[in-house]
């Protein structure tokens, strides 16, 4: 089920890329993300009621709130960039280095998480890194 919800997500993701290209045509890229950011808002929100997983909003722990936060800020500060770069960059080139995102998450979750480094990641990460090359050359 993971892997068809990745599949999801990479499509919507793409989506979201062509969408938000045609959508920021003349508009601030700050004030598109915020646009975008009250629909993100309110669909996730509306998930949280329609499963009525709002209960669990105080099981949550301290040192969850504040990950959730920070990752967060990070999230913003990411639309924020993204959005700006892809108002002035070609899509298929800004979205290439965005999913560099990829190989510097393989980075900080071996370093952080004491995640495994293996061949398999090494090469992956290097295939991911000559692509992105690639697309923006």
């Amino acid at each position: 089920m993971w892997l068809l919800l990745a599949l999801l997500s990479a499509v919507f993701a793409a989506l979201t890329a062509i969408l938000a290209k045609v959508g920021i045509e003349g508009v601030n890229s700050h004030l598109a993300t915020a646009i975008r950011t009250v629909v993100v808002l309110a669909l996730a929100w509306g998930m949280v009621f329609l499963t009525n997983a709002q209960s669990g909003i105080a099981d949550i722990s301290r040192k969850c709130w504040i990950f959730l936060v920070l990752s967060g800020f990070a999230t913003g500060a990411s639309w924020l960039c993204y959005f700006k770069a892809l108002q002035m960059g070609e899509t298929s080139a800004v979205v290439a280095v965005d999913k560099l995102s990829v190989v510097l998450t393989l980075i900080l979750a071996i370093l952080f998480l004491h995640e495994e480094f293996t061949m398999k990641s090494a090469v992956g990460a290097v295939l991911i890194t000559a692509g992105t090359w690639m697309m923006i050359k």
